[in-house]
């Protein structure tokens, strides 16, 4: 069995689509998740792929890049569709590398950080709980990182359609006036909108978190 287990520890992300059972259009739906999922491999040389029912699963070269693919992938799939996210730290196995079926204490940990999501998601307090982390090391501390995807979560949730357009845009590295012109509107538009919607913050944040090791 191959065993790898970096110094710090592969990083693996489990991802799963929220209420995918009630959507009409299924082809549709795998259709975009297939779509999403071929632009950040491509993006981030990742291997991320769609496995059982609606999940899919990859290891992903940083805890730092996780925290980025999830949102990309969020925020191409908003506000149609919307997925959660599970983001752990550690070791990983090769069971059947032709069947590329994977095992170990990282995988373990990203199902449990998925199924924390979902369980927050239940509660009020927390309802836009989308995306959670774990460590199969113990003694990594993985509170900050918690806060901040569940902050990160909470402002997406509250963006209408034209606020996660631009935010897609400044993601991607368009700059302000170049998404005016898309849109169709005045670069004070989305000045403000950038400063009074919670886009300037979730770019912040994830220029900060995606530095991660």
């Amino acid at each position: 069995m191959d065993v790898k287990n970096e110094p710090a520890g592969p990083v693996v992300v489990i991802g799963d689509l929220v209420g995918s059972r009630d959507v009409a259009d299924r082809p549709g739906l795998h259709r975009s998740l297939a779509a999403a999922l071929g632009q950040v491999n491509g993006r981030w040389g990742t291997d991320l792929r769609i496995t059982v029912g609606d999940e899919y699963q990859g290891t992903v070269p940083s805890l730092g890049a996780a925290t980025a693919i999830t949102l990309t992938l969020r925020l191409a799939l908003l506000p149609t569709y919307d997925v959660r996210h599970g983001i752990a730290r550690g070791a990983t196995a090769v069971l059947d590398e032709e069947a590329r079926i994977e095992d170990g204490p990282g995988w373990w940990a990203a199902r449990a950080a998925i199924d924390a999501a979902e369980e927050r998601a239940e509660r009020a307090a927390t309802g836009a709980s989308r995306t959670a982390y774990r460590s199969a090391n113990p003694d990594e501390p993985t509170g900050a990182v918690e806060a901040a995807l569940l902050a990160r979560d909470e402002l997406v949730d509250r963006m209408d359609d034209r606020a996660l357009s631009v935010l897609r845009g400044l993601l991607s590295g368009r700059t302000q006036r170049e998404i005016a012109d898309e849109e169709g509107v005045s670069a004070s538009a989305i000045s403000q909108r950038v400063r009074h919607g919670g886009i300037g913050v979730v770019v912040s944040m994830s220029e900060w978190m995606e530095a991660l090791a």
